[in-house]
């Protein structure tokens, strides 16, 4: 999955890369986390052959969800099944984009029980683009606000060489060969489902780094500052803890990402806490009198 990553790319360098007018406003990023506005690219709306810059919410928000915090089971979206699950078909269809970034974190589990961050980049240390879908929701009450909010996902594939140590899945990171292709009305679903697959071996470096980053409130440069890895790194994967498949049903593993005041909480967003540290609630048994005796209420 990817549950956190890095933009930290000058604006000028990024429209360049990919071919936009403008940026939206743009500063460094160190620890980007679910729900947080990220930058995206997209075609022009009726200019197909056009691409514009837009900030997104992270976390896809499908356009028949009667609120919007669904979009907070939705950051990641499985590349296998995407386009049939009911959250992501039709923006697989109809609304792809391509996420920036220069980097994402995952987390080592050490035999202390602790997690290790890791930061994976490009080998050349450029910025790429992972493969995403976006949609637009209107809120059905004053409530939720007033306005579409545009959302976003990013597709994951199986890990490569590179990542396994770290974790079973990756997003998919396309080249940029192929950002016109994904990003065409007229691609095929063949076509489409044929970009994602993971990077090649050998492209990626992975950099242990301060654990400052475990909590998604920190955002500046101390969160990549290196640092000696308290283990090695060994060839088994993480389980896919906080990815959505797209259907509310199957997300039980992927749900609680926010607490009530809207800050980012559980498994992607702090790598501490794992799914055998959650809090388990103990069954009490309630008892009723029977003749003066207690007897357990069934």
């Amino acid at each position: 999955m990817c549950g956190r990553y890095t933009l930290r790319t000058p604006a000028a360098q990024l429209i360049q890369l990919f071919d936009v007018p403008d940026m939206p406003m743009l500063a460094p990023r160190y620890n980007i986390a679910p729900t947080q506005m990220v930058v995206c690219v997209r075609t022009v709306p009726d200019q197909p052959s056009s691409r514009e810059a837009v900030s997104m919410r992270w976390g896809l928000i499908p356009f028949w969800a009667r609120d919007k915090s669904i979009g907070n089971q939705m950051i990641n979206a499985r590349g296998e099944t995407v386009a049939e699950k009911p959250a992501f078909r039709n923006s697989f269809a109809k609304r792809r984009c391509l996420i920036l970034a220069d980097g994402f974190f995952e987390w080592q589990k050490l035999t202390t029980g602790k997690k290790q961050p890791w930061l994976i980049e490009m080998d050349d240390k450029q910025p790429f683009a992972m493969a995403g879908l976006w949609e637009s929701w209107t809120p059905r009450d004053s409530s939720q606000g007033s306005g579409p909010v545009i959302s976003c996902s990013i597709i994951t594939t199986e890990a490569n060489d590179d990542m396994k140590p770290l974790h079973d899945r990756m997003p998919v990171i396309l080249p940029i060969e192929v950002w016109t292709m994904w990003l065409s009305s007229q691609a095929s679903a063949g076509q489409l489902q044929d970009l994602l697959r993971s990077l090649p071996d050998g492209l990626l470096t992975c950099t242990s780094v301060s654990t400052v980053v475990n909590k998604p409130f920190p955002d500046n440069a101390d969160c990549i500052v290196p640092t000696d890895a308290p283990e090695p790194l060994m060839r088994t994967a993480a389980a896919s803890v906080g990815e959505s498949t797209g259907d509310p049903v199957d997300d039980l593993a992927a749900r609680n990402f926010n607490n009530m005041d809207g800050t980012v909480n559980a498994f992607a967003a702090d790598a501490s806490v794992t799914p055998e540290a959650a809090p388990v609630k103990k069954r009490t048994t309630r008892t009723r009198k029977t003749d003066g005796k207690k007897t357990p209420r069934k």
